[in-house]
């Protein structure tokens, strides 16, 4: 069973606000996420990282550290996933749409209390931010 390995960002500038992507495909429901994606050949989890935020928000990020990893579980048989985690923060670049995939629709900095009234695409990702940022989940 051929596995997938990706990366994700969960970036915080000096304001305390959280950068996060609106994406959804054409069949799908549009809804919050993590920004990030998958490693390419021979990638770094952390290239990746920094590459598929730039790619899907337009900005720079630096990797401070990796915060965990999602893994697929057994109740998910035939599809194997690892997604590594990273806490990162902006060094350059502004708010651009440019995912190349065209799934992504929106870019916004969001404060921890906004967190918890937006539709995430995984839910379980509201926790992880809002632990990173002190705030009860």
């Amino acid at each position: 069973m051929p596995g997938w390995r990706g990366a994700a960002g969960i970036c915080v500038d000096g304001r305390g606000r959280v950068l996060l992507v609106l994406q959804g495909g054409p069949d799908e429901r549009r809804a919050w996420a993590i920004p990030g994606g998958g490693a390419r050949e021979g990638e770094t989890l952390q290239a990746c990282c920094i590459r598929d935020v730039r790619e899907e928000t337009g900005y720079t990020v630096a990797v401070r550290r990796e915060l965990g990893v999602k893994t697929s579980s057994p109740a998910e048989p035939g599809h194997r996933f690892e997604l590594h985690i990273f806490e990162v923060e902006p060094v350059g670049g502004a708010a651009a749409l440019q995912d190349p995939g065209g799934l992504i629709h929106a870019v916004g900095w969001f404060r921890p209390g906004q967190l918890r009234t937006l539709d995430f695409a995984f839910p379980e990702d509201r926790d992880v931010i809002l632990r990173l940022l002190g705030a009860a989940p």
